[in-house]
């Protein structure tokens, strides 16, 4: 019974480990999508490279890891083993997919950037919260035009909310790592904003 709580993690990583993006290059274009766009293995890039509607539906993929491992692969496993603080081992599920999307076993630990994972974790959590930093995010893409800032806005924005709506200490905590995970894995965007290379991104034009 010792090995079925870490098996559970062991499961959110293999599940957050999926290359989506990848694989929807190879099946609709027959291509390796690291050597395109921003040889980013997430769903921005898909968009960018593949077309919106693929870049939505690996978008919305990559969301369901992160809420399938945050919820029920880890309600699942805490089913079988109870825990006294099943809230941790759901931050614990949730934050391993996350890892596994952007260190990815699948393609020598290399990855997304963890943004669309992150937002599944955080829906499962603390649906609340993930509302109000969708909104953050929609309202930042909406005033520039770029996804890295939206997204680093949203990730700075949310543990700041979790700790204003008095949310768990360990969930403060997480949405912290979170942050600066997230942020982390944004600074080659944030060079490129820097040097003004950054391309944006239109969800209604096509572009010229």
């Amino acid at each position: 019974m010792y090995l079925i709580l870490p098996l559970g993690i062991l499961i959110s990583y293999l599940i957050g480990s999926i290359p989506t993006a990848y694989i929807f290059g190879r099946l609709l274009k027959g291509i390796d999508i690291r050597q395109y766009g921003s040889g980013n293995v997430g769903a921005t890039n898909v968009f960018r490279v593949i077309g919106r509607m693929p870049g939505l539906i690996a978008l919305l993929i990559d969301i369901a890891k992160g809420y399938i491992c945050a919820s029920y692969v880890a309600n699942f496993f805490m089913y079988i083993s109870p825990v006294s603080r099943p809230e941790v081992y759901q931050v614990l599920a949730g934050m391993t997919a996350i890892v596994g999307h952007n260190w990815t076993v699948f393609l020598k630990f290399k990855g997304g950037k963890g943004v669309a994972v992150s937002a599944g974790v955080l829906m499962a959590l603390i649906p609340g919260i993930f509302w109000l930093g969708l909104l953050i995010w929609g309202i930042v893409f909406a005033l520039t035009g770029y996804v890295s800032v939206a997204s680093i806005s949203a990730s700075v924005a949310v543990p700041i909310l979790a700790l204003v709506f008095g949310k768990p200490t360990e969930i403060v905590i997480s949405l912290s790592i979170l942050c600066l995970l997230i942020t982390y894995k944004h600074r080659s965007n944030m060079r490129r904003l820097k040097d003004g290379q950054e391309k944006k991104i239109s969800l209604f034009k096509r572009r010229a």
